[in-house]
């Protein structure tokens, strides 16, 4: 009996052993699994800047370098498509310190195809020690070099890389889509699928970009935009002029005009194409108010082409954006405009005749022009000398000369000097 007892025990205790290790090794297991659920938590960030580096993205790249989490980052990866810097060498070297100084590895990948990475971005990708570039994309033209001259040796001063170039050099590797590229990381884990036949990635990507305020004054930095918004703004404001009190025309005028002179205080902009421009405006003005297009038009219009070539210094606007801004100026400034005018202030001449012999009252004096009402529209008017009309007295039409109505008063009208000299005939 005391045997049978004892086996129950030892049967208990074994078992009572076996489920203290399963339950320690459960929690022993989870213990260790911790630290790796946090490695599968860090991702790698990817930042896309593209269009030229000016202070908004300059400040973006800078930002992002401070706030990065180690804790939390395997990479941080710059997707640049940048054709050049219109910022100071000194902010150039800031920001080139940063990455140097980063606590996460810095990675830069000129994609996609086509890409640029001229300029400072360029010595900014090489100094960050990994550099993926696409088929199709270059690399270069730093210029003067703001942290070592060995890129100089490998001609990279003045000089572009494409593809091959750079991978046969090892300046870069060959990076064709960004998933590519991220798996030349070190902590980038992929798994391959076998039924599909596709590398899907097991770590996270995180992409970041302009908040849009940001994005909003780096889009109008741009030279097209700037360009374009510098023109439209004057046009509006001398539409503004021919109108009545300030309207819409006047408020997104001086808009575009603010913005357009933002971006030429971002951009290195030459004060003899900004004088041609304003110039050609003014000429433009001038026929305007005759309504057919005459000398001042011709004068506007080649200093219009003066001005838009030689609006900024070390950067080229295309071809098609130049060609866009001349010709719908041109034809807005002598054609549209004059036409708009027209239409806002007179009323059309075909079929007028039946005004003749109709009655009205002037709104204001006419000696000799002024204006006044007929059948409730508005007209422009003018009368002989001989006979004045004062503002309230009735009128009667007698002829119309163009956009103008010729208006006598009901009584005492003079007698036309040219119907005296056709009489005398």
């Amino acid at each position: 009996m005391t045997n049978i007892k004892n086996s129950k025990r030892v049967t208990f205790s074994a078992l009572f052993s076996i489920f203290l290790i399963v339950v320690m090794n459960f929690f022993s297991s989870n213990a260790v699994a911790e630290p790796t659920s946090t490695d599968a938590a860090k991702g790698v960030v990817v930042v896309e800047a593209s269009g030229l580096m000016d202070p908004v993205m300059v400040r973006m790249m800078t930002e992002t370098l401070e706030e990065v989490d180690p804790s939390k980052t395997i990479a941080l990866v710059f997707q640049v498509n940048i054709s050049g810097s219109v910022v100071e060498n000194e902010k150039i070297f800031e920001l080139g310190e940063a990455i140097i100084s980063s606590p996460v590895p810095i990675s830069f990948w000129v994609g996609p195809s086509g890409a640029r990475a001229k300029g400072p971005v360029a010595e900014l990708a090489l100094i960050s020690g990994d550099v993926g570039i696409t088929p199709g994309s270059k690399i270069g033209k730093i210029g003067q070099s703001n942290f070592s001259s060995r890129f100089k040796d490998l001609g990279l001063d003045e000089k572009t890389l494409n593809y091959e170039e750079a991978v046969e050099k090892g300046i870069a590797r060959s990076s064709p889509v960004l998933l590519e590229h991220l798996v030349g990381l070190e902590g980038f884990e992929v798994v391959s699928d076998v039924e599909s036949r596709e590398i899907k990635p097991l770590t996270q990507t995180r992409f970041k970009e302009m908040n849009p305020s940001d994005q909003f004054f780096h889009s109008v930095g741009s030279p097209a935009i700037t360009y374009l918004l510098f023109l439209a703004g004057m046009g509006l404001l001398v539409f503004e002029l021919y109108t009545a009190g300030v309207g819409i025309a006047g408020v997104l005028g001086a808009l575009c005009l603010l913005l357009g002179f933002y971006g030429l205080a971002v951009l290195p902009s030459n004060l003899w194409g900004i004088a041609l421009l304003i110039f050609s405006m003014l000429s433009f003005a001038v026929d305007v108010q005759t309504g057919v297009p005459r000398f001042w038009s011709v004068v506007a219009t080649t200093s219009l082409i003066l001005g838009s070539l030689l609006l900024f210094d070390g950067l080229s606007l295309s071809w098609l954006t130049l060609l866009f801004g001349i010709l719908l100026t041109v034809i807005c400034m002598s054609a549209g405009m004059p036409a708009m005018i027209r239409t806002r202030f007179a009323t059309p001449t075909i079929g007028r005749e039946w005004i003749v012999g109709e009655l009205g009252m002037a709104i204001e004096e006419i000696n000799p022009n002024g204006t006044v009402e007929v059948k409730g529209a508005i007209w422009k008017a003018q009368t002989n000398r001989a006979t004045p009309i004062k503002a309230n007295d009735k009128i009667r039409v007698a002829a119309v000369d163009g956009f103008w109505l010729d208006v006598e008063p009901l009584e005492g009208a003079a007698r036309d000097y040219r119907e005296r000299k056709g009489s005398k005939a």
